[in-house]
């Protein structure tokens, strides 16, 4: 397989073997989404919480005695059938909403993301860029320049989730000049979940070959 490899202005300026193991998986729909209603589920956290009659304020003493009043019996006025009293299987904070996810799986689950991103044409490979001081503008600058590539056209657009840009390692500048960019997000290969290629259109993988190496371990 191979994939062209592209400078900043858009540019074809090589081309790169890619591993079938990483880029020529078939779909599997199935797995995906096992995959990825776990991870959402495992990012949950409950806020909405209310109190069952242990913790509500009160009702220690016993509102009557058990007979001869003609009334019915009750041991707590912070009972579940009392105005005020607590309730019953009610939101919780504490609970867990966390899934397994094995390793295998979730490795499997983003290269067939990635495959059929590939088929799907929307990975692009981009030579190393390097900015000498953090600037806005010059990631602007960068996306337009990818932007002319037939296909690409959309990677300028300001709104949704347009692109993934991986780097085999961390850039501090690069990180600071695109953070401001709601668009796009910048993430280290080693750190892209399946959830990520899923939520973003595109994805740019920056200096390819160093990147292949970073995703050659993630395999492992």
């Amino acid at each position: 397989m191979e994939a062209k490899i592209y400078n900043q202005k858009g540019e074809e300026k090589g081309k790169l073997d890619l591993p079938e193991k990483f880029f020529g998986l078939p779909w599997n729909g199935d797995l995906v989404h096992q995959v990825m209603t776990s991870m959402l589920s495992n990012s949950r956290s409950p806020i909405a919480h209310t109190k069952d009659r242990s913790e509500v304020r009160g009702g220690g003493k016993k509102p009557w005695r058990q007979k001869g009043t003609g009334r019915a019996r009750h041991g707590s006025s912070r009972s579940p059938i009392w105005v005020g009293g607590g309730v019953t299987h009610g939101p919780r904070s504490d609970r867990n909403f966390s899934r397994k996810i094995n390793k295998k799986m979730k490795a499997k689950a983003f290269f067939t993301v990635l495959s059929q991103k590939l088929r799907d044409g929307e990975i692009l490979f981009a030579e190393a860029v390097n900015f000498d001081k953090p600037r806005t503008k010059d990631a602007q600058t960068y996306l337009s320049g990818l932007a002319k590539i037939k296909g690409y056209e959309k990677l300028v657009y300001k709104t949704g989730k347009r692109a993934i840009l991986a780097l085999p390692e961390k850039d501090e500048n690069l990180e600071k000049s695109f953070r401001n960019i709601k668009s796009a997000s910048l993430m280290e290969v080693s750190n892209i979940n399946p959830l990520d290629l899923l939520n973003y259109k595109y994805l740019v993988v920056l200096n390819p070959e160093k990147s292949l190496e970073a995703l050659s371990a993630r395999a492992k």
